[in-house]
């Protein structure tokens, strides 16, 4: 029986399967992170009408301009860091999704300043519903993390990719 001799052409790519469970539930615990910040942020902006009278009270010394000021400030780094949140949320969600194990380190690398940040608010005096929201995001990070360091999430973002 005649068999041809094997062909040399390219080698067949690797069949690209898709993430296993664990990165797809980090996937989805980032998505909700990225909810969450997004209604954080909303809520915020939504008490802005009472954040003159809490400038007013925290320093009674302040004049008119310098409360506006604060109050311009204060408005506009709640914004820009919002909404920075919410696009890394969302840019480590796509890209850990697709196997990039370079997010995977930015992803837990991101999670350990929040860490700190958080401790660093814990520490001081500030208001409950903040203080929650913001556990429950450490809490989500910290999931999320968890979940892209197991075994098989791993070998995933370890597996060959050619693209």
């Amino acid at each position: 029986m005649y068999q041809p001799y094997p062909d040399s052409g390219p080698a067949p790519e690797p069949v690209q399967q898709g993430p296993p469970p664990s990165v797809k539930t980090a996937v989805k615990l980032m998505y909700a992170g990225a909810v969450i910040n997004a209604l954080s942020l909303i809520l915020v902006l939504a008490t802005i009408g009472s954040l003159r009278s809490t400038l007013h009270k925290a320093a009674p010394t302040l004049t008119p301009s310098q409360l506006h000021a604060y109050e311009v400030f204060f408005v506009t780094i709640t914004l820009v860091s919002g909404v920075i949140g919410v696009v890394l949320w969302f840019w480590m969600a796509r890209m850990n999704q697709a196997g990039k194990s370079w997010a995977r380190v930015t992803g837990t690398v991101f999670f350990a300043i929040y860490t700190l940040l958080l401790l660093l608010g814990i520490a001081r005096a500030g208001a409950a519903a903040s203080t929650i929201v913001s556990i429950l995001t450490w809490l989500i990070g910290g999931a999320t993390v968890f979940l892209l360091w197991r075994r098989e999430s791993s070998e995933y973002f370890n597996a060959p990719r050619y693209r």
